[in-house]
This record gives structure tokens, sequence and C-alpha cells, in this order.
């Protein structure tokens, strides 16, 4: 009501007796049969709260999740020490994780690539609102080879195609969740091309699924990789791998 309404909560608390015209009346039953129907809120209101900044998300693009917090989390301290770093974010859906990295760490070089171009517009639309610098690319992972960079992140699809929890999650891209695999594909892809895109001493940074934490470290260590680790989030579950080169 609040959102139909363009007010806050505590506004409708404060003003119970507000009247509500008959055409804001039709269109919050219409937001609430949507959300009985399961519709998740952040589509209904076409925006989600993501490292305290908001995002604006539809159908194009994977809600953003306080999971992936710690993914951001992560590649801030990974960035730690380092001068204009040059970031690469793969499979950017709404930007969250590329823009706000480029807004923590101004001095910073990011880009980011998407295989969806509707992904691609909104996060473009998601940079402008926040006045974030992010170079976007039309691309399947990454970027053409010759350049390197410091720091490559992703949320990849990490659910495997038989999981039930899928069937929960219909309302977002299918894509955007599973690799209709095992779940480990894209995972498998990214960390055994990141050793060409990675300058010296690069870090690799992926979030994976709750149980995929060994396999993703085997990966990484199978590629080359060195300083492997899992990072867990909040409630303790395996959640972020961090890898280093050399």
């Amino acid at each position: 009501m609040a959102f139909v309404l363009d007010t806050t909560r505590e506004s409708l608390i404060a003003q119970p007796r507000r009247q509500v015209t008959a055409s804001a009346g039709a269109r919050f039953r219409d937001l609430c049969a949507k959300r009985l129907a399961g519709e998740p809120i952040a589509y209904l209101l076409g925006e989600r709260e993501f490292f305290g900044r908001s995002f604006r998300v539809d159908r194009s693009v994977l809600i953003p999740r306080p999971e992936t917090e710690c993914l951001v989390e992560a590649a801030l301290q990974a960035l730690k020490g380092l001068d204009s770093p040059s970031v690469l974010d793969l499979g950017t859906g709404s930007g969250c994780i590329a823009i706000t990295l480029a807004l923590e760490r101004p001095d910073a070089d990011v880009s980011a690539t998407d295989a969806s171009e509707p992904s691609l517009e909104l996060a473009r639309t998601n940079a402008a609102a926040l006045g974030a610098r992010v170079a976007f690319v039309h691309a399947d992972w990454y970027v053409p080879k010759g350049r390197r960079f410091d720091l490559v992140v992703s949320n990849p699809p990490y659910v495997a195609a038989d999981d039930p929890h899928l069937a929960e999650l219909g309302y977002e891209p299918r894509e955007a969740m599973t690799d209709g695999s095992d779940g480990l594909a894209c995972l498998r892809q990214i960390i055994d091309q990141a050793p060409a895109h990675l300058s010296n001493r690069g870090a690799l940074l992926v979030e994976h699924g709750y149980d995929q934490g060994a396999a993703v470290r085997a990966m990484m260590i199978e590629s080359g990789f060195s300083s492997v680790r899992t990072l867990t989030d909040l409630a303790g579950v395996e959640r972020v791998c961090y890898a280093r080169l050399g």
C-alpha cells in the first residue's frame, strides 16, 4: 500500500484514515493477488536493496540476495592495497556487484559482462541512476583476450538442474540460476579461463552453492591457483571461493 500511494509505511501508520482512490485500491489488490500467487515482492515493486543502495530489477535479472554481499565484501578486501585496480564482473545481471564495487572504490576501473542484452540495459540504467562508472560489455563471460584484470568476480548460475528449490524460483530467469546440468558447468568454465584474463598475482572470487565448496576449491587448485580458501555467509554456509595466481 505504501508503494501504491507513493509514501512510507510510517506515514500510513501515522495517518490510518488516509483516503485511497479507487484506482489505487485496484492496483493494490492486483499486486496482492500477484504476491499471493508467488511473484517476488522485488519484481512487484521493481526494486531491491543491495549493500545499502536501491537497484531496479525486473524479470530479466536475478533478484540480488544478501549472500552476494559477502562476495562484494570479499572483493573489497582483496582490492585493499591496490591503486586504481582493474575489475571484471562476469554475468552482471542487474549490475549490483559491479556498480557497488565501482562506488565503493571510485579509483577502480570496473567492467562487467552479460550474455543478455535486456540485463545489460537494466544494469546501465542502475549505473546511471547511482552515478557509477562501469563499462558494460555484451559477452559470454570473459571479454576478448588481451586484457588482464587484478580481480575477477562472478555470481554465476550454480543451481543443479534437478535441485528441487528451482520450482520455488519460477519467476526468476532460469538461465541466471542453473546451467542446466550439475550446477558446476559455469563455475568450471569461469575458473578454467580465469588465468588467461588475470594479471600477475590477480585474484578470482566466485559465489557458489551451499554444497559446492569442496568441488570449487578442487577446480581452483587444478587451474593453477594458490591461496585457495572458502568464505562463509552470515548463516555460516560456505558461499564464496577466493583464489589468487602465483
